[in-house]
C-alpha cells in the first residue's frame, strides 16, 4: 500500500513540476518529451488533483486558464478513460454527440476558409456571419456543462478544473461576440475577420477535445449511478420545462399549512405563488449555499436543480466571482441592504437585485431577484380599464 501511495505522490509531484516549467516559459515540446518519458497515461482525476494543488499553492486560476491549451497539448492522447462504461444511464452521450456534430459541421462548412483567398469584404462578412450564428448555438452546450455537470465534480471535491474550464468557455463566448462586432464594423478587413474567426474556431475545437479527453473521463471516474440518473433527469426537465413536484417535510404535511408572518399558506399555494411571481428568485443561505430557486415559466438565467446545494462561488465564472463575493460580504456585514445591476441581453433589459435577508437582525442569506423590465420601461400614460 505504501508503494502505491508513494507512486501516487511521485506522479502528482512530477505532473506539477512539468506544468510549473510551462508556466515559467519553458518550451512546450521539451516539457512534452519529458512527460512522455515518465508517463504512459494520466487520468482525469490526476489532472484535477494537480490543478487543485497548484491553486492551493498560490497559482491564480486565471494563469492556469491562460495556459490551459498548452496543458492539454502536453497530455494529448495520454488521458486514460476509466470505467467506460457499465452505466445503465449515460447522459454524457448527449454531450459527446454534440461535440462530434460540431466537428463535422466545422469540417464541412469552415475548414475551407483556412486556404481560401477571398477579395470581396461583403461576401466574406455574409459567409462568416452565418457560421458565427451557428457556432453561437454552443452556448446551450456550455451552459448545461457549467450548471449541470460541474456541480457533481464539486460535490466530489473537484473544483479547480471546472473553474478553469468555465473561464475558457467565457473567453470563447467573448471571442464569438468579437466576431459579430467585426462583421458589423465598417473598419473590418478580410484578413482581420478571417484571423479572429479561425482563432475562435480553434478554441472551440480545443474545448471539445478537453471535454472528451479530460472532463468526461473525470466525471466517469467519480460519479455514481444515482448521480448519472440525476443528470439525466435534470437534462430532461430543462428540455421539457416539466419539473417533479416538490415534497414537503413531515411537519408541513401533517398540518397542511405553512405559518407565515401574517397569515398562512398551504405548501402547494406557497410553491405556486413563488413560481407565479413575474421574476426569478434565487436564495443563498448564510453559509453561501444555494437553497432555493423559483421555477417560473421563463427564466432569464438557467438554474437547473443541480444548483441546489452548490456554493455560490462555484455558480459563476472566475471572471465575476470577486464581484459576487463583494456583493455578499456587503450585504452580510450590513454595509448595504441591497445591490442593483442592469444589463442588456438581446431584446431584454434585465434588472438584477440582491437583497440581504434578515430575521430579527440575524443574517439568513441573500435573495437574488431578476426580471426583464423592457415592457415596464415602455409604459406610457395611464391604463385604468380592463383590456380586451
Amino acid at each position: 500500500m505504501s508503494e502505491i501511495i508513494d507512486n501516487q505522490r511521485f506522479r502528482q509531484e512530477k505532473l506539477k513540476e512539468l506544468i510549473q516549467r510551462l508556466h515559467q516559459g519553458e518550451d512546450a515540446a521539451t516539457v512534452k518529451k519529458d512527460f512522455k518519458e515518465h508517463f504512459q497515461y494520466v487520468t482525469g482525476a490526476e489532472i484535477a488533483e494537480m490543478e487543485r494543488n497548484l491553486i492551493l499553492e498560490g497559482t491564480q486560476v486565471e494563469e492556469i486558464q491562460y495556459l490551459c491549451d498548452i496543458h492539454a497539448s502536453i497530455f494529448e492522447g495520454s488521458v486514460q478513460e476509466m470505467h467506460d462504461n457499465v452505466l445503465t444511464v449515460n447522459p454524457l452521450k448527449e454531450f459527446e454527440e454534440h461535440n462530434q456534430e460540431l466537428r463535422i459541421y466545422i469540417e464541412e462548412n469552415i475548414e475551407h476558409i483556412r486556404t481560401a483567398k477571398p477579395n470581396d469584404l461583403n461576401k466574406v462578412k455574409a459567409h462568416l456571419g452565418e457560421r458565427v450564428d451557428r457556432l453561437m448555438m454552443i452556448e446551450e452546450h456550455y451552459a448545461k456543462k457549467e450548471n449541470i455537470l460541474f456541480p457533481f465534480l464539486e460535490k466530489h471535491g473537484i473544483s479547480a478544473p471546472p473553474k478553469v474550464m468555465w473561464g475558457v468557455d467565457n473567453n470563447i463566448r467573448a471571442a464569438l461576440r468579437k466576431c459579430k462586432m467585426l462583421i458589423a464594423s465598417d473598419d473590418a478587413t478580410i484578413e482581420g475577420l478571417k484571423g479572429q474567426f479561425l482563432a475562435t474556431v480553434d478554441s472551440i475545437l480545443e474545448m471539445a477535445d478537453k471535454e472528451d479527453k479530460i472532463l468526461f473521463p473525470m466525471l466517469r471516474d467519480v460519479m455514481r449511478e444515482e448521480d448519472w440518473k440525476k443528470v439525466a433527469q435534470t437534462l430532461t426537465e430543462e428540455e421539457t420545462h416539466e419539473y417533479q413536484d416538490p415534497q414537503a417535510d413531515e411537519a408541513v404535511m401533517e398540518s397542511g399549512v405553512i405559518p407565515m408572518s401574517l397569515g398562512q399558506l398551504t405548501f402547494a399555494e406557497a410553491d405556486a405563488l413563488f413560481n407565479t411571481l413575474p421574476m426569478d428568485i434565487t436564495f443563498v443561505d448564510a453559509a453561501n449555499v444555494v437553497k432555493y430557486v423559483s421555477q417560473g415559466k421563463e427564466r432569464i438565467f438557467p438554474r437547473p436543480k443541480t444548483v441546489i446545494g452548490r456554493e455560490v462561488k462555484n455558480c459563476h465564472p472566475p471572471q465575476s466571482v470577486h464581484v459576487v463575493e463583494q456583493v455578499v460580504e456587503n450585504l452580510r456585514s450590513g454595509k448595504k441592504d441591497h445591490e442593483d445591476f442592469w444589463i442588456h441581453m438581446g431584446p431584454k433589459y434585465v434588472l438584477i437585485r440582491y437583497y440581504a435577508v434578515r430575521k430579527h437582525d440575524e443574517f439568513l442569506g441573500v435573495m437574488e431577484v431578476t426580471m426583464d423590465i423592457s415592457d415596464i420601461q415602455a409604459l406610457q400614460g395611464e391604463k385604468r380599464l380592463i383590456g380586451e
